[in-house]
C-alpha cells in the first residue's frame, strides 16, 4: 500500500483500463454491482476536507497521501443482487426477496474481488494506491449525492507513489502467516 504520493495527475484512460479489469472479476449471477465514485482536481481537496478536516492533519505520520491525485469511493450495490436475482433464470433460487434470503452478503464480497483485481491492475501499470476506512460518512454522501441505496466500503487513494517514501505503516512488520496456518485438509 503505497501512502506517499506524487500530485501527477493519473491519466483517465489508465484508470478506467484498471477498472476494466476490475469489472471482471467474479460476481454473483453477474450482477456487478461494485461502483466506484472516483474524485479528481478540487473534488479530492472536498474529500479530504470532510474525511480528515485540515486541523487534524498536524502531526499526521503520513502527509503525502493528501498529494493523491485521485481518490474513489468504493461502493456495493445490494439492490442490484436483489434485481438480478428476480430475473426468470434466478427467480427459483428465492433469492431476490430479500438480503435476509443470503447467507452472505455478496454485495460486499463481490465488490471486493472487483477492488483487489483494481489493486493488482494499479501496481501491474505502476500506480500505487491505498484501501482504508472513510470517515463521516453523512457528510460525505451528502457532498457527493451518495444514495443512501449504496453502502460505502471504503476509500482507495490513487496515483504515482512519492520518490520521498512514507515511513511504513504500523502493521507493516508483522509476518505473514504460513500456508499451513492457511490450508486445512480434510477436516478443520
Amino acid at each position: 500500500m503505497t501512502r506517499s504520493f506524487s500530485s501527477t495527475p493519473v491519466p483517465p484512460e489508465l484508470l478506467e483500463h484498471c477498472v476494466e479489469l476490475g469489472v471482471r472479476a467474479p460476481s454473483a449471477g453477474k450482477s456487478q454491482g461494485w461502483h466506484l465514485l472516483v474524485l479528481t482536481g478540487d473534488e479530492t481537496s472536498q474529500y479530504w476536507d470532510i474525511a480528515f478536516p485540515a486541523e487534524r492533519r498536524e502531526g499526521f505520520a503520513y502527509p503525502g497521501l493528501f498529494a493523491a491525485p485521485v481518490i474513489a469511493l468504493v461502493l456495493a450495490d445490494e439492490q442490484a443482487y436483489l434485481s438480478r436475482y428476480s430475473e426468470p433464470d434466478k427467480q427459483r433460487t428465492g433469492l431476490g426477496e430479500s438480503t435476509d434470503a443470503w447467507v452472505a452478503p455478496y454485495w460486499t464480497i463481490d465488490a471486493s474481488f472487483s477492488t483487489m483485481t483494481l489493486l493488482l491492475a494499479l501496481h501491474d501499470v505502476g500506480l500505487g494506491a491505498l484501501f482504508f476506512a472513510h470517515a463521516q460518512e453523512y457528510a460525505l454522501r451528502d457532498q457527493f449525492h451518495i444514495p443512501q441505496s449504496v453502502h460505502i466500503l471504503g476509500t482507495l487513494a490513487i496515483g504515482y507513489e512519492a520518490s520521498d517514501k512514507a515511513q511504513e505503516g504500523r502493521s507493516a512488520k508483522r509476518s505473514f502467516v504460513n500456508t499451513s496456518s492457511v490450508i486445512h485438509r480434510g477436516r478443520w
